[in-house]
């Protein structure tokens, strides 16, 4: 007769196996601490932040618009995740991060590195025709079970140079090609300030799977990413993205939770997806 606790260790093991297959992903512009904003101020909502993520559980949450204030306020009050990222000023802890936080208990950091995305895109710079400093920060991760390697790219596009939001696809693109020799998954988010039917998007589009193309389930929420803290707004204006490679999409959502005052928690919803390999 098998021993009836070595089998239930096993089922357990292998439940464990293929539960680690699947990865949740998150992008989330928080929106920067403005001292001057009365209506939306950050610490009216930084807890609401921590609630969500610690609903939802995402092993990656690529973030935009983070002060280093913001970063370690969510730092100290989420669970089990640490960040990888660097201020876009001074490639350290001045003006916004575009960071990585990632759940520790899960995944450990092999490597990690801020770019800019400029033509200069090792030095602290602004690129082409964008009116402030942009920056994609990436990481590669093994997954503490499986062992199994992915990298995750997480950006922040210019809101005005239409030629820096072109080139910015560029060089990401490239970027990842000349990091992913071992042709690991990918996924890549951020906020990109574009349109699905502008050009930028539509080359990322044919390099990339975009997540809420291909979900095996159907796609959830609202239409749109940004809201404008308005909670009134129709939300169908979509510039957050989750784009992946190499990897099965299984959800794709766009949360519109909000703070018991029906006020959103951000000017932008996140975007979650569930996605596994392939």
């Amino acid at each position: 007769m098998k021993n009836p606790v070595i089998t239930f260790l096993f089922v357990l093991l292998f439940i464990n196996i293929l539960t680690a297959q699947d990865v949740d992903v998150m992008s989330y512009n928080i929106k920067y601490d403005n001292v001057n904003d009365t209506v939306n101020n950050w610490n009216g909502r930084k807890q609401a932040v921590v609630d969500l993520i610690n609903h939802y559980e995402p092993e990656f949450i690529g973030m935009q618009e983070v002060l280093y204030g913001q970063l370690k306020y969510l730092i100290d009050n989420l669970i089990n995740y640490k960040y990888i990222g660097a201020g876009r000023d001074d490639g350290k802890l001045k003006g916004e991060f575009s960071p990585i936080l990632y759940d520790v208990s899960k995944y450990e950091l092999l490597k990690s590195k801020t770019f800019w995305l400029s033509e200069t895109s090792d030095k602290i710079s602004i690129g082409w025709d964008a009116v402030i400093a942009r920056i994609c920060t990436y990481g590669l991760f093994k997954n503490r079970i499986t062992k199994q390697k992915l990298y995750i790219f997480n950006t922040h596009f210019d809101h005005i140079g239409k030629i820096a939001r072109e080139k910015s696809a560029i060089l990401i693109a490239k970027k990842i090609s000349e990091l992913n020799t071992d042709n690991f998954p990918v996924v890549l988010m951020g906020d990109l300030n574009l349109t699905p039917d502008e050009t930028p998007i539509q080359y990322l589009q044919r390099v990339y799977s975009d997540g809420q193309a291909i979900t095996e389930r159907p796609f959830y929420g609202p239409k749109g990413t940004f809201n404008g803290f308005d909670p009134n707004m129709d939300v169908d204006k979509r510039i957050d993205y989750i784009f992946t490679k190499n990897l099965n999409v299984k959800s794709y959502i766009h949360i519109d939770d909000r703070m018991e005052n029906n006020k959103h928690i951000s000017d932008h919803l996140p975007v979650f997806s569930r996605v596994s390999r392939l």
